[in-house]
């Protein structure tokens, strides 16, 4: 884990390049041709399915339930992304927390600087992933912090500005480790297992949370750049927080990038690689990125909701069977993760590489 201690490379805060006025990227966020934004085409003309989560938080009805659960194994199936109404968490705490979080990034950039992280936890401020010296970079900062298990939450590397922050995050945090585990009985049941199999595969009570926040500058040039590189999320369930006013997420449909519209008081919930492995690749991570633009940032709030670092994680043995052997060999996911501390984001090639030979 040596090389994982320090950056190949003096940090360079996106923030304070598009506050600069530059007309010009500078060339590390510059983009083959091939993997610029106006490469590939982009699907107009469809979104990620929208589910009301009311039929099964609140609602007796047996047939709207069992179609709401119908609705939610088809996305999992299909697109591997959706958003999720009437879920539990309040209008009102998504809206402070992102407002929080802005108003941090709006901070003077010597107090932004005393949260500045290593590539050894990647907790803190940050403005790049992987340790690849001359690596083509993202146009984005962020703020990453760990909440679950308790053992590695350190509040001390939480802002204590704003004055609400820490009070903020242990409220929104608590509100969406709930909802991840509605979210993961659900898909057990979905697959045919029992509802507690998937929550048992990550550790029981003993799972990871950690929240990242993404910052996307107003960019001189968008069209040559990306605020956050192709990737499927290495782990189990990502709970996103759009920002309100700004679109940016694509998710990749076949050949296509679909530009994610979010809803008002929505949130969207994707599924990792972890996910893809123990559902033996019923359930699908799908690749996904993020674009910026000219006119307006972009915050966002990305909570991932993981398996224990030192569990094996494989595909569920229901699952495997003569027709559909399984699809994966086993790794635990803190040897799945140093892949992406160390070499950044590559679609799926994490995930592809861990692919049995049939």
């Amino acid at each position: 884990m040596n090389c994982l201690q320090s950056w190949p490379e003096p940090i360079v805060r996106v923030q304070s390049l598009s506050d600069s006025g530059i007309h010009v990227l500078p060339d590390r966020y510059i983009r083959h041709p091939s993997d610029r934004p106006s490469f590939t085409p982009i699907s107009t003309h469809a979104n990620i399915p929208v589910i009301d989560l009311h039929s099964l938080l609140a609602a007796r009805d047996a047939r709207l339930r069992q179609a709401t659960l119908d609705r939610i194994s088809g996305a999992c199936r299909e697109w591997g992304f959706f958003q999720v109404v009437n879920h539990g968490v309040r209008p009102e705490l998504m809206k402070s927390i992102r407002q929080l979080w802005r108003d941090f990034f709006h901070l003077p950039l010597e107090a932004k600087q005393v949260y500045a992280n290593s590539p050894a936890t990647y907790e803190g401020y940050g403005s790049r992933l992987g340790v690849e010296k001359g690596a083509k970079l993202d146009w984005s900062d962020y703020f990453f912090l760990n909440y679950l298990p308790e053992s590695a939450r350190d509040e001390n590397k939480w802002p204590t500005t704003p004055e609400s922050c820490r009070e903020l995050v242990h409220e929104y945090s608590k509100a969406v480790v709930e909802l991840c585990g509605i979210l993961m009985k659900i898909l057990s049941v979905n697959l045919g297992l029992e509802g507690d199999h998937l929550q048992n595969a990550f550790g029981g009570d003993d799972v990871g949370a950690c929240l990242r926040v993404n910052y996307y500058p107003k960019c001189p040039q968008p069209d040559l750049t990306l605020g956050i590189s192709p990737h499927s999320d290495p782990g189990g369930m990502t709970i996103l927080l759009p920002d309100d006013d700004v679109s940016g997420l694509q998710v990749r449909k076949g050949e296509h990038w679909v530009t994610v519209e979010p809803i008002p008081d929505a949130l969207i919930v994707n599924l990792g690689d972890q996910i893809q492995v123990i559902s033996n690749a019923i359930y699908k991570s799908v690749e996904h990125r993020v674009i910026v633009n000219s006119i307006k940032e972009r915050v966002s709030l990305a909570y991932f909701y993981n398996p224990k670092g030192d569990l094996l994680i494989e595909p569920a043995k229901k699952l495997v069977s003569k027709d559909r052997p399984a699809s994966y060999s086993a790794m635990t996911f803190d040897q799945y993760r140093l892949f992406i501390r160390q070499s950044g984001l590559w679609g799926k090639s994490q995930v592809e590489s861990l692919k049995c030979s049939q």
